[in-house]
């Protein structure tokens, strides 16, 4: 019965963190800003290192099932 949290909260970890990493993408390679006042490359970072941990969420979420 635990199965289908597993497979929800995996599911939604890999949707945001997906999006995120395409997002962060589509701004980066039209220069625009990641996020207003602050330095592109700690926005950039930032953003990326959340969508890998969405990611790696996800694996682990979906893998515990």
């Amino acid at each position: 019965m635990e199965s289908g949290p597993a497979v929800f909260a995996g599911t939604v970890f890999a949707l945001f963190g997906s999006g995120l990493l395409s997002w962060t993408v589509v701004r980066r390679r039209r220069g625009e800003a990641i996020a207003d006042g602050v330095s592109p490359v700690a926005s950039t970072t930032l953003a990326v290192l959340s969508g890998i941990g969405a990611l790696a969420a996800a694996a682990w979420c979906l893998t515990r099932w």
